[in-house]
């Protein structure tokens, strides 16, 4: 009898963890994308900086009641941001701590490192630019 009262509760202690795995996508809009560079020093000669411009991608999506703004670094194995994602554009996305998740056209995650939470007010609308909080 015991064996079987273990199990049981093996079975009920495990199975919520089973269903909370991983967040679900919710349809979000694009406020804004903007293709930025940042400038890195690689080394100096004779005090003179060597520098590489570095490509990055910063996205304004609004989920529900908040504006994400996220930054996407571009490596040399990604490509570019897809052209369908332009402003107002309606994308499947899903936030993750520090992370904002938009799914490609192709099914393909892209991760942002969400730099930023804004919230937005009933009723109030999104324009281009993303409120600075200031």
């Amino acid at each position: 009898m015991r064996p079987l009262i273990a199990t049981l509760a093996l079975i009920f202690l495990t199975q919520p963890t089973l269903y909370a795995a991983e967040a679900q996508y919710q349809t979000a809009v694009v406020v804004e994308v903007q293709e930025k560079t940042n400038m890195r020093v690689l080394y100096y000669v004779v005090d003179t900086p060597i520098t590489k411009d570095e490509p990055y991608y910063e996205i304004s999506v609004q989920l529900k009641g908040t504006v994400y703004l996220g930054r996407y670094l571009l490596g040399h194995t990604q490509g570019p941001l897809p052209v369908e994602w332009g402003s107002g554009a309606t994308v499947e996305a899903r936030v993750e701590g520090r992370h904002l998740f938009l799914k490609r056209p192709s099914g393909s995650d892209v991760d942002f490192a969400i730099v930023k939470r804004t919230a937005v007010k009933p009723g109030e609308k999104t324009s281009g630019a993303v409120p600075s909080g200031k």
